[in-house]
């Protein structure tokens, strides 16, 4: 099935699938079924199987899914199987912690170049990162084959650092400035706002508690004697 044809939901669960099956290899767990996977990670076993089949055949009837086989067709799926260069934009607390955990990380996907237009910031570390003046962007990029950027500066900036991200030939933006960004069709930007997901949580906040209190409030009805 062509590429174009998954789904993103299907995309996004993949990543999930990938780092339980990591755990499963580190616990040297040799087979999972789709039931496993399911109980694990609440969801349902044939959404599983279906997201899997989409690639391939990985399954055995009655016997489940090999692991270590199943991580490396995953990680060749998500195109983990090489390394992807990665350049991060904003070198704040932020940008700090994004870097130092992608260190820690040490997966395929990985940082190798971070910018600032802060002079103060310019030619500090972080790790063994020189920042770099943004001016050097598009150089570092085709430099470095960096093909996706990470915005870590504040929404007023964010736009003009997309522009120049496009402009020097990434081909995906993970953007953590809480605003929407324009770019062309042809570029993949994912919004990574955990401001909004943070405040959307007050909405659940004793909401069983509201409407006990709301229901307490209600008049008692008059009843004819």
């Amino acid at each position: 099935m062509k590429a174009e044809k998954i789904s993103e939901a299907v995309v996004r669960r993949l990543p999930v699938y990938l780092r339980h099956l990591t755990e499963l290899h580190k616990r040297e767990v040799m087979t999972v079924s789709s039931q496993e996977l399911g109980q694990k990670l609440d969801l349902n076993p044939a959404q599983i199987r279906k997201d899997l089949a989409y690639f391939g055949d990985f399954g055995r009837k009655g016997i489940g899914y090999d692991v270590s086989y199943l991580i490396e067709k995953i990680r060749h799926i998500l195109k983990l199987d090489r390394q992807i260069n990665v350049a991060l934009i904003g070198a704040g607390n932020l940008g700090h912690a994004l870097s130092n955990y992608n260190m820690y990380l040490k997966e395929s996907m990985k940082i190798v170049a971070v910018f600032d237009s802060y002079t103060p910031k310019i030619g500090t570390k972080i790790n063994m990162l020189t920042v770099q003046p943004i001016e050097e962007l598009k150089e570092t990029v085709i430099e470095k084959n960096i093909r996706v950027g990470i915005i870590t500066v504040p929404d007023s900036e964010a736009q003009r650092v997309a522009d120049q991200l496009v402009e020097a030939g990434v081909e995906a933006i993970l953007n953590f400035a809480p605003t929407v960004l324009k770019v062309p069709t042809e570029v993949r930007i994912h919004a990574a706002d955990f401001t909004t997901d943070l405040l959307s949580l007050a909405y659940y906040l004793d909401n069983g508690k509201e409407t006990e209190v709301h229901d307490n409030d209600k008049q008692p009805e008059e009843v004819d004697h």
